[in-house]
């Protein structure tokens, strides 16, 4: 039996947001129902301890987050969830002291991502005022800046991140700027369980994309595997259109989807270093891999 590090569930494919990295999708507009959700726990629960709510869509839209959490946790999940952070002071109640949640990822390069972001320090004010009342809980959070560009951003993507960036040093007392820190691809731990991690822009694969020899390696189906909110299983959490549909939840159990042919042929494709699905031969993340 396939186990994985972890597998994400869309919770909703709705966004408050139109970031230039994010594109929107195409498929319909959801919001998972708490049955359905207990459903997929069931059956993800012999392959995972650790789930992520998000593959499109902004999860603190969902209005039952909380019954959410208290769900993951009935049934012994750890939740990550990554969000843009623009509705945490209206979300809190619902996130805080729920035993559930592990991990909290920011990604502030949304601010500057949608076109008519305005007060960049009240949208940090209140993510920072979030990570100080949160701090008893023990959650861990990751500031996230996936904006640098191929030569390590340009003087405009460099002045907006040093503005973000010196409210955070300011809000944890730092005595270093951060970029002197942090390298790309990686992260800087800045206070106890707060980490901030800077990175090239991302590049969500599109079968619109050129095509490569396909050589190379990726996690998909063996460090993770996402479930869409309509239950469409896919391979990774890059797929967010569900182009490789590896089956639905609501008629096949993962189990078997995640052994099925479809899988099982991307998974040992990958295992020759081959990928063997189109989408995959048009995504730039498996290149991280190497051959």
């Amino acid at each position: 039996m396939k186990t994985f590090k972890k597998v994400y569930i869309e919770i909703t494919s709705v966004c408050n947001l139109a970031c230039s990295f994010c594109p929107q999708t195409a498929r319909a507009k959801n919001f998972i129902k708490l049955n359905t959700f207990n459903h997929i726990l069931d059956q993800i629960k012999p392959h995972t301890n650790h789930i992520y709510l998000h593959v499109k869509g902004e999860p603190l839209l969902h209005p039952k987050i909380d019954e959410l959490l208290d769900a993951s946790h009935e049934k012994g999940f750890k939740v990550n969830i990554t969000t843009n952070g623009t509705l945490i002071q209206k979300s809190k109640h619902k996130l805080l002291g729920k035993p559930a949640l592990r991990q909290m990822n920011f990604s502030l390069h949304s601010f500057d991502g949608h076109e008519g972001s305005t007060d960049r320090e009240g949208y940090l004010r209140e993510i920072l005022s979030f990570v100080r009342e949160a701090a008893e809980h023990k959650i861990i959070f990751s500031f996230r800046l996936w904006n640098l560009t191929k030569d390590n951003a340009t003087n405009l993507e460099r002045s907006r991140n040093r503005a973000t960036l010196e409210i955070i040093e300011k809000e944890f007392g730092l005595d270093y700027r951060i970029e002197e820190k942090v390298v790309p691809g990686s992260g800087v731990k800045i206070a106890d369980r707060v980490y901030l991690n800077q990175d090239h822009e991302f590049e969500w694969p599109s079968l619109d994309a050129p095509e490569d020899d396909g050589v190379g390696f990726c996690y998909a189906l063996r460090s993770q595997a996402a479930v869409l909110v309509d239950g469409t299983v896919v391979p990774c959490c890059l797929d967010g259109e569900g182009v490789i549909n590896l089956g639905n939840v609501h008629t096949t159990p993962f189990s078997e989807i995640v052994e099925g042919e479809r899988a099982n042929n991307l998974y040992y494709g990958f295992s020759e270093r081959k990928a063997v699905e189109e989408l995959c031969r048009k995504c730039g993340y498996r290149k991280r891999f190497g051959a």
